[in-house]
C-alpha cells in the first residue's frame, strides 16, 4: 500500500481491504452490513488473501456469507500433532501424510529410511517433483511405467478444483519445463482416482521392495490423506526389518 495519514490503530482501513480484494468500498461496506448481496466464492478468497485469513477463518468467512465452502478451504498445509503422533505409532513399515499437491507433511521412521531424498529437510518435500526431476541415476521407483501415468492423472483430477491455485500452477509449470516425461503424461490429459497398486522401489542396501499403498483420507482437514505401504510379500518384509534396524544405511550406492 502506498504510503497514507497516519494511523491511529493497526491494520487496513475499510478503503484498502477493498482496493486490495478489488471491489468497490460501497460494495464492500454492504457485505461487512450484512445486506442480501450477490456473493461468489472468487471475491470472499480475494478478501481472505487480503486478510491473511487462516483456513478456519477462511471457513468462518464463507459460513457468515452463507455460500458453499469449496474442499480446497480447507486443504492443509501441515499436519496436527495428533496425525504425527499416528505416523511415529506406525512403526513397522512407511507411512506419511500428503495433502492432493503431492506435498509431503510428515511421515514416519521407516518412511524416513526408504526415501531420505525426498524426506530430508532440504529436499523438495514434494513427491512429483521428487518423481520425475530427481536424475535418472538417483531415482529409486522401479515400476515407473505403470504408476507415473496414474499419478499424473490423479493430480490433473484434483488439479482441476485449484485452477486459480498459484502454487498448484507452480508446480505444474515447474514440472513441465524441469521433466520431459511429465510434460508428455501431462499432455494426455488422463484424470483417474488415486493410485493403489504395488510399487516397487530400490535401495542400495536391501535390493527391491514392493509395498501396497492403503490410503486413508484425514476428513478434519480435506485433500489430506495418510499413506500406508504395507509390504507384499516376505522377501520384502524381511528387507523393510533389516532397514528399520539399520536406518541410516545409504539408499544409493554413489554422491554427487
Amino acid at each position: 500500500m502506498a504510503p497514507g495519514l497516519r494511523r491511529k490503530t493497526p491494520g487496513l482501513r475499510r478503503e484498502e481491504v477493498a482496493q486490495l480484494a478489488g471491489v468497490s468500498v460501497t460494495w464492500y461496506t454492504w457485505l461487512e452490513q450484512g445486506r442480501p448481496i450477490n456473493v461468489s466464492a472468487q471475491i470472499l478468497d480475494a478478501i481472505a488473501r487480503t486478510l491473511r485469513l487462516d483456513s478456519a477463518e477462511r471457513t468462518h468467512l464463507y459460513r457468515l456469507a452463507e455460500v458453499p465452502i469449496p474442499e480446497a478451504a480447507a486443504r492443509a498445509d501441515a499436519i496436527t500433532p495428533t496425525v504425527a503422533s499416528i505416523l511415529d505409532a506406525i512403526t513397522g513399515f512407511p507411512a506419511a501424510a500428503l495433502n492432493s499437491r503431492w506435498d509431503l507433511l510428515g511421515c514416519n521412521a521407516a518412511a524416513a529410511a526408504v526415501w531420505p531424498r525426498l524426506t530430508a529437510p532440504e529436499g523438495s518435500r514434494n513427491v512429483l517433483w521428487e518423481l520425475f526431476v530427481t536424475p535418472e541415476c538417483c531415482r529409486c521407483f522401479v515400476n515407473r511405467d505403470i504408476g507415473l501415468p496414474h499419478m499424473v492423472a490423479s493430480f490433473r483430477a484434483d488439479f482441476a478444483q485449484h485452477l486459480d491455485d498459484p502454487a498448484w500452477i507452480d508446480l505444474t509449470r515447474g514440472l513441465t519445463a524441469a521433466s520431459p516425461e511429465f510434460t508428455r503424461l501431462w499432455a494426455n490429459h488422463d484424470v483417474a482416482a488415486p493410485p493403489t497398486q504395488t510399487m516397487t522401489y530400490r535401495h542400495a542396501a536391501v535390493g527391491e521392495l514392493s509395498f501396497s499403498l492403503t490410503r486413508m483420507d484425514l476428513t478434519a482437514t480435506p485433500e489430506t490423506f495418510l499413506t500406508v505401504w504395507t509390504p507384499v510379500d516376505e522377501v520384502s518384509r524381511h528387507r523393510m526389518d533389516w532397514l528399520l534396524a539399520h536406518p541410516h544405511a545409504p539408499a544409493l550406492d554413489h554422491t554427487h
